[in-house]
């Protein structure tokens, strides 16, 4: 009988309700092994062909009888056989007498009832890394999941990766325990953290390998991830290297800290890991990542050669010296009356928001504020213009542009700019 109608008739076993799972699972020729797998998967995670039972409420609580006149059962004595020796033969024989004589009720004989085989005491040993060629008792491994096709064996294959908090930035983490130690490449690094340099320590002289490639360490940094959960998240300390020529597009947790911190990843039918002594804390692994786009290197390049030409938290317009605007009047003291003009009246509200605007540029060094001896002739008032619930300060200088001399950079006009844009 083929393969084929042998699982028929397994199959019709069961009903019509695990025929059509069980076809498209399947694909024939399948052996009898590869379908009772499959239908043993399916009836786990389904529930198929079970059956629900109702238990009268009378038999659920039985009472346990007990009789006080009851004496407990005493098992019976089992008495180990003589051995015999040649050398001993008089202390046996001294021993053995002395044994009948004695009464059985005041002998102090203790009861073994613990039975152990050596073949189960075998199976809770280590692993031993020599001797191999003597191997005994070989037995086939069961297949916890589905087998795959042939030549199909590489799509059963699942990553490690993980979801991580990293300064409040996503990041992707693969758990990797055949990695010496945590590391990351340059390229990855730069999407997650920008400014990793800054926070880059450095590192002695030492060399790591991965494969049959060299790896060349750049420093350490110092930080932090963070694995969420909605039960409490768990924040880690880490010391991650950075390699130059790594080019994965996510961290690897190796295995310095994946023994620090005792990670016991569980390949069950539901892959998860747990961290620390906490085994009810589940995490869960995520799919693999999608692509992300770098950086070009053209790009990253000119940034960073030219990095002083942008924006950071200390230098919102940038750190390049010797460009600051220098007005030049072309009149000489004393200044006419109209650079000196008064301020205009002002709201309580529009007071408000000029002193917050005035604030805002003072901290990004648009302004700065005058000396107590220092003397200005040279005044220009201005207005808060309100739209939408917005205040934008703005000021006259229509004056100030009458005395002034032209910059060699003069700003373009708006409609001039978006006409040359249009142009292109």
């Amino acid at each position: 009988m083929s393969d084929t109608m042998i699982n028929m008739k397994i199959l019709g076993k069961f009903g019509g309700e695990l025929e059509h799972p069980i076809k498209c699972r399947c694909v024939e020729p399948c052996s009898t092994e590869e379908y009772i797998n499959a239908m043993e998967d399916i009836i786990t995670r389904t529930r198929i062909c079970e059956t629900w039972t109702k238990v009268p409420m009378e038999s659920r609580m039985v009472p346990k009888i007990c009789r006080e006149d009851r004496k407990p059962e005493i098992p019976v004595l089992k008495f180990i056989e003589e051995v015999q020796c040649t050398e001993e033969k008089e202390e046996s024989d001294l021993d053995s007498a002395v044994f009948e004589d004695t009464p059985l009720e005041d002998s102090p004989i203790e009861n073994i009832t613990d039975f152990f085989e050596v073949t189960e005491v075998h199976t809770h040993l280590p692993q031993y890394s020599e001797d191999w060629h003597n191997l005994i008792n070989i037995q086939d491994a069961r297949m916890c999941k589905t087998n795959p096709a042939r030549d199909k064996g590489y799509t059963a294959g699942a990553s490690c990766i993980t979801s991580v908090l990293m300064n409040d930035i996503e990041a992707k983490v693969n758990l990797d325990t055949g990695e010496f130690c945590t590391c990351v490449g340059k390229d990855y690094l730069k999407v997650i953290l920008p400014g990793w340099k800054n926070h880059l320590l450095p590192i002695e002289d030492v060399q790591f390998s991965s494969s049959s490639n060299n790896m060349y360490p750049l420093g350490i940094l110092d930080t932090n991830l963070v694995f969420p959960h909605p039960a409490g998240s768990i924040r880690m300390k880490n010391d991650i290297l950075v390699m130059d020529n790594c080019t994965s597009q996510h961290i690897f947790l190796g295995n310095d800290y994946l023994n620090i911190y005792c990670f016991e990843i569980n390949n069950h039918k539901d892959r998860r890991f747990t961290i620390g002594e906490n085994k009810r804390k589940i995490f869960s692994f995520s799919n693999i990542p999608k692509k992300i786009l770098l950086v070009s290197s053209k790009e990253d390049t000119y940034k960073e050669e030219s990095n002083n030409s942008f924006a950071s938290d200390n230098e919102p317009l940038g750190a390049i010296k010797g460009h600051e605007v220098d007005i030049t009047l072309d009149i000489d003291r004393p200044y006419p009356p109209v650079l000196g003009r008064p301020a205009y009246p002002a709201s309580p509200r529009a007071r408000e928001a000029l002193e917050k605007h005035i604030k805002e540029l003072i901290q990004i060094c648009v302004l700065r504020k005058v000396g107590h001896n220092e003397e200005v002739e040279v005044t220009t008032p201005v207005i808060i213009a309100w739209h939408n619930d917005k205040s934008r300060m703005v000021g006259d200088f229509r004056g100030l542009n009458t005395y002034t001399v032209p910059d060699r950079y003069p700003i373009t006009r708006i409609q001039e700019t978006l006409t040359q844009f249009v142009s292109l």
